[in-house]
């Protein structure tokens, strides 16, 4: 006998928790990525990208894809750069390849699609017998009016598909046969029935290979997770995070052997990390290259589990590095797991003892809707009643592990909100489903293990509700009603608020309070700006903009897409950075009217500033943001919550200049390094170079006047860039690039092993090659090297856009490109037998002093006069900024490469 049919009322919105970009300050920080058993969950997005997909998956209706066949490992790098710096290449690869069938499109469902999509899995299977209903128009951005009577599956499709083309849709509208599962790599069930639930999983459970079993339910302030990823799931990778290192100071000749390390970076290992030893002199019989365990680990020295007592002495040297082993995960099946469930995941340790009881009522609820045919009404104690009962009789019949009491009240609050599908509550499951489903094709980070259950009944008005005023209003409103009231939704439509802000962040809470319907009676107004545009990168996950939106203003697209989601919705859209300079536009009227402010920024300053004037004014404030799959929160109410600049981070630590510049040992050194570059080359200097030749006696009377080193070398920097590495064609370039590689990573390590050779000792006779400082190699450049020739490229095309220089077709080409690198004549190098390398590490500046700086910039000015005199008139480069959030390819090839060749250098690249 088939189960009863679930209602399709229900109402369902959506939010996504993509980013902007994480604040420093790390309170409340929390991920799913790694979202073991007991630990705390949060919200993570996975709508961070789309793939490269061609091929349909079998199912019928198929939809999207691409014209011409691309291979899956062919990544666009400026759409998913984000993604590719979370997951790595290898995770996309599998990513892409996946084909994932999503069941129930009400707002849950249309939130785990929408983030799928947006990942870029191969191919998306939407499955839903039911017509779309008023209440969907709250639950879903998807749908409208006109849709009312179509099937949600069909209806969701167009809407869908704009996301990524390069995914497959394809829709399912008739009753799911297990064998139609096999063509996945992992299932999505948002609304089943239990006992359908459990024939689908254990088909999946015992199919070869196991496809990943997923079921979410979200009830008011109630949701659920269910995963099962087959009975030997492997974990290729639990957190996601570099294997960690350390740099070895000293290892003792006992049992056990103590390991010591440089105190100037604290070690992450933890007891029972499996380690390898690398670069060590002496004790060779540590560096066999097999894993050892560590104990009593502390921050700057372990032991581990060896007895060196009769090992070769310790000499200098050497590098620590974790072992990351795969984990295999034995998962349950559903009808195993409801009756010994194990650890649930805890996301709110207060609540500890609230997962088994929500355990016991969602099976309940399930029995109640196959018993009735319907679910409980909202309000109505009578349906509240018979719940609780189910609760009493389900927690009975446990052979053991027998609740002793039973929260009433809190069941009473699950069966009047059990019909309404909220729109946090969806846009919160749906972000954790879609990661969830990342895991299982990719077997990256630790999967949830395997039930969570969460609620927000704090959320709830404070005082009993009114049953009348849970009654439905024939609205779009009429799930959150529901739950909240009339009273209540009557307050969010007449509400005024600020969003700053509408990049990824910014987008989704747009969205929300559309589908909410915040701000859309008479009395409210949504304000939000942003003083962006949209770039090709954002479109993997600030998913209102499309690609005919690149070079627009975010908030006025973003505010327009939102009102199409909700007509009613009263929204102005500003292009006004909020600052102190801004003021006059958001003055103190402006900020008295607000009911609340919600940050969707993407750097510290700016949030600092918002948070200061909700001080001020004395109005509630909502900030997040997002780093990767992980997370924070912090919601300030006056005179209840602290403020977000009521705590800061400490300050971080400087790395010396000399060993930023010659001695650099791990990779904030040589981010360090690569960023002062690109500004020195690309941003600075050009801009001096204007600022010289826009008016050129205010800036040389300027550098008469400082008459120091910093002035002759600025002066030194201009007239090198207008005179001896001055570019005219693209060939120019590309000889500057080659030659700057020279520099970089030959030619200055040459230098620096000349001055101090391997076996140098400093003035106390101890080797000047001892930690942390390792002893560099000189790098060969090759056209064949996948790092060699991009750096030469991007450097290049860099070079270009400053001189204004077009870019030809045939940088594409990199046959062509290597051809053109090797007509550069690469000087021989001659080290200098007094060239000064500074080595203090008290130094602030590498710049040395002349006997006559005056001198020197008489001169100096001079030749830059004579420089002017050749130029056209009108002359002028174009300075390029270094952005860290919004990376053109060629930008993040030439920091990447410049990172990755110097970490050759000092042999740390993770």
């Amino acid at each position: 006998m088939l189960p009863v049919k679930r209602p399709t009322t229900g109402a369902a919105l959506e939010v996504d928790s993509e980013s902007s970009s994480l604040t420093k300050k790390h309170r409340s920080f929390v991920s799913t990525a790694t979202s073991a058993t007991g630990g705390t969950a949060g919200v993570s997005a996975v709508n961070m990208g789309g793939g490269n997909a061609d091929a349909n998956n079998g199912v019928s209706n198929g939809v999207g894809g691409r014209n011409g066949k691309a291979p899956i490992g062919d990544i666009d790098e400026d759409l998913h750069s984000r993604q590719l710096a979370v997951y790595g290449r290898e995770t996309m690869r599998r990513l892409f390849a996946s084909n994932i069938l999503v069941s129930g499109l009400q707002g849950l469902g249309a939130e785990v699609a929408k983030n799928l999509i947006l990942a870029g899995v191969k191919s998306v299977t939407l499955h839903d017998e039911g017509n779309v209903e008023l209440w969907d128009l709250a639950s879903s951005f998807i749908f409208s009016e006109e849709d009312l009577g179509k099937n949600r599956a069909l209806a969701s499709v167009q809407k869908l598909q704009e996301l990524n083309n390069a995914v497959v849709i394809s829709t399912l509208t008739d009753e799911l046969t297990k064998e139609q599962l096999s063509n996945f790599q992992a299932v999505v069930f948002t609304d089943i029935s239990l006992d359908k639930a459990m024939e689908y999983d254990d088909y999946c459970h015992k199919h070869q290979p196991p496809i990943a079993f997923i079921k979410s339910e979200v009830h008011g302030l109630f949701g659920s997770v269910f995963c099962d990823f087959g009975p030997k799931f492997t974990v290729f990778d639990v957190d996601g995070e570099d294997p960690r290192t350390g740099i070895i100071a000293s290892i003792s000749n006992d049992n056990p052997a103590l390991v010591a390390c440089v105190d100037d970076e604290r070690l992450e290992f933890q007891d029972g990390d499996l380690v390898v030893f690398s670069e060590v002199r002496g004790m060779t019989e540590l560096t066999d290259g097999k894993p050892r365990k560590i104990k009593n680990a502390r921050p700057y020295s372990f032991t581990i589990e060896e007895d060196t007592t009769n090992y070769t002495a310790y000499e200098r040297g050497g590098i620590v590095t974790q072992v990351k082993e795969p984990k295999v995960l034995n998962f349950k099946t559903l009808k195993q797991a409801l009756t010994d469930p194990g650890d649930f995941l805890l996301s709110d340790f207060s609540k500890f003892d609230r997962p088994p009881l929500l355990h016991l009522a969602f099976q309940a609820l399930d029995k109640f809707i196959a018993d009735f045919g319907r679910y409980p009404v909202a309000g109505s104690e009578e349906d509240a009643q018979k719940l609780i009962s189910l609760v009493n009789d389900i927690n009975n019949s446990l052979p053991d592990g027998r609740l002793e009491e039973i929260d009433q009240k809190l069941l009473r609050n699950f069966a009047f909100g059990a019909r309404a599908v909220l729109n946090p509550m969806a846009a919160m499951f749906g972000g954790i489903v879609g990661q969830e489903v990342v895991k299982a094709c990719s077997g990256k980070f630790h999967p949830l293990f395997q039930f969570f259950y969460f609620d927000s009944v704090e959320s709830l008005p404070n005082g009993p509700l009114d049953p009348d005023d849970l009654k439905p209003l024939n609205s779009r409103y009429d799930a959150q009603i529901s739950v909240f009231g009339s009273k209540l939704q009557k307050k969010l439509e007449d509400a005024k608020v600020f969003i700053v802000g509408s990049g990824a962040l910014g987008c989704e809470f747009l969205k929300n309070l559309a589908l909410m319907g915040v701000c859309c009676g008479d009395g409210g107004k949504l304000t939000v700006t942003d003083d962006d545009v949209i770039e090709k990168s954002n479109l993997s996950r600030q998913f209102l903009f499309r690609d005919w939106n690149i070079g627009q203003a975010k908030s006025t697209v973003a505010a327009s897409a939102a009102n199409l989601i909700n007509p009613s919705l009263h929204v102005e859209a500003l292009q006004n950075r909020a600052s102190p300079e801004t003021e006059n536009v958001f003055d103190d009227t402006f900020w008295e009217n607000l009911n609340v402010v919600i940050n969707a920024l993407d750097n510290v300053t700016a949030r600092l500033y918002v948070d200061q004037r909700c001080l001020y004014f004395q109005k509630p404030l909502l900030e997040s943001g997002t780093l990767g799959a992980k997370c924070n929160t912090q919601m300030v109410i006056p005179h209840l919550t602290e403020n977000y600049g009521a705590s800061r981070d400490p300050p971080e630590k400087q790395a010396p200049m000399c060993t930023v510049h010659s001695f650099p040992h791990n990779i904030d050194h040589c981010l360090t390094w690569a960023r002062s570059e690109f500004e020195g080359l690309l941003e600075k200097t050009p801009a001096e170079v204007n600022a010289y030749l826009s008016n050129p006696n205010e800036y040389i009377s300027a550098m008469n006047k400082a008459g120091d080193a910093q002035a002759r070398d600025t002066l030194e920097r201009v007239l090198e860039c207008l005179e001896r590495d001055r570019c005219d064609t693209f060939q120019d370039c590309i000889t500057w690039a080659r030659l700057k590689f020279e520099d970089y990573f030959s030619n200055r390590v040459k230098q620096l092993t000349f001055t101090f050779p391997e076996d140098a000792v400093t003035s106390s006779g101890a080797p000047f090659w001892s930690a942390p400082k390792r002893f560099p190699r000189p790098l060969q450049f090759s056209v064949h090297d996948l790092s060699h020739l991009p750096f030469v490229t991007a450097g290049a095309i860099l070079r270009a856009e400053t001189f204004g220089i077009p870019i030809p077709d045939w940088v594409n080409s990199s046959e062509k490109l290597a051809n053109a690198v090797e007509k550069v004549i690469i000087p021989d190098f001659l080290p200098k037998k007094d060239a000064k390398i500074v080595t203090d590490e008290k130094a602030t500046s590498l710049s040395t002093a002349s006997i006559d700086d005056a001198a020197v910039i008489s001169e100096l000015v001079m030749k830059l006069e004579r420089c002017r005199e050749k130029l056209p008139p009108g002359y002028k480069m174009n300075p390029i900024q270094f952005e860290k959030v919004r990376l053109s390819i060629c930008l993040s090839l030439c920091v990447y490469v410049c990172m990755h060749s110097l970490c050759h250098f000092c042999a740390s690249w993770p």
